[in-house]
């Protein structure tokens, strides 16, 4: 399962009731910042995440809106040392924009209080364990080395309670030897392999992030029946010439997407301060029924369905 929350949801400029794009993932013990817009170290605080163990932070791309939050966070750092590292990936023209603002501006020559790595992406893993994959791809929007992310729960074979129950399988240990794929011999000497005690191989829970982009077609493969896809819905249709200009997307496009790939939730954000949300919500859901239009500190737990 994710937790996605969503700090900042405007489009370009702050509006009164929406910050500058930036949410957190969380899976396990991983806490993902995603951009990280002018005010989102406010927007942290008060949504009640805080800093701890906020030490992953993913740009989809180098536009200001979706940076400059950066300086004041490590300013925070600086003085509060939270975290004991600090790992922001990004593509080349967002990383180079970066180092310019941090060491530029806010350390000015100065060494980084807490170890800083600032990582380009490739599309492809970024990290992975044992249960997760993290993983990058291309997304279309003006200035190139933009990128979406794709959050994935490992496939697992989930332990059957009853069948070991049955066999005499007591808890503790053993029982983890045989969720590890390893048979055990139970006091009385009987063999207890993997298959006595697992099910059917289950796919684990999938979340797309994608940030601003301007065409949908190459995000076909990367959202494929995804449990969460997130998404912009910068304009309404009704202004389409002005989305493709500016290399956005209208909530129906964003729409027939997440029904193209069949995904299962579909959460629209990076809002134009012209439209109400209603309008937004409404144009989606005329294609895709199980759209929402996300707000600040809106919080969706995404997990795969039985």
């Amino acid at each position: 399962m994710f937790d996605i929350v969503f700090l900042g949801t405007s489009a370009s400029a702050p509006s009164i009731q929406r910050g500058l794009p930036s949410q957190m993932v969380l899976h396990r013990e991983y806490r993902f910042l995603i951009d990280c817009g002018e005010g989102t170290q406010r927007q942290i605080l008060q949504s009640g995440l805080g800093f701890k163990r906020l030490d992953k932070i993913l740009i989809t791309h180098s536009h200001l809106d979706h940076i400059l939050g950066l300086a004041g966070l490590l300013s925070t750092f600086m003085r509060w040392e939270a975290i004991e590292k600090l790992e922001i990936w990004a593509g080349t023209p967002a990383a180079n924009r970066i180092r310019d603002l941090l060491y530029g501006v806010v350390l000015r020559g100065a060494s980084p209080p807490i170890p800083l790595e600032i990582n380009i992406i490739e599309p492809g893993a970024l990290m992975e364990d044992d249960t997760f994959r993290l993983s990058a791809f291309p997304v279309s929007h003006r200035g190139g080395g933009t990128f979406g992310f794709l959050f994935e729960e490992k496939a697992r074979r989930p332990f059957l309670t009853d069948k070991a129950d049955a066999l005499g399988v007591p808890a503790g240990p053993m029982r983890a030897t045989l969720v590890a794929g390893k048979a055990c011999t139970l006091a009385d000497g009987t063999l207890v392999g993997p298959d006595d005690v697992l099910g059917p191989l289950t796919p684990g829970t999938r979340l797309a992030f994608v940030g601003d982009c301007g065409r949908t077609d190459n995000l076909v493969e990367p959202c494929r029946a995804v449990d969460g896809l997130v998404i912009e819905a910068t304009y309404l249709e009704r202004e389409a010439d002005l989305a493709r200009e500016f290399s956005h997307l209208t909530a129906r496009q964003a729409a027939n997407l997440a029904r193209e790939v069949q995904a299962r939730k579909l959460l629209l954000t990076h809002i134009s301060r012209r439209y109400r949300d209603r309008e937004v919500q409404e144009e989606a859901r005329e294609v895709f029924p199980e759209a929402v239009v996300a707000r600040d500190f809106d919080r969706f737990s995404i997990a795969r369905e039985k």
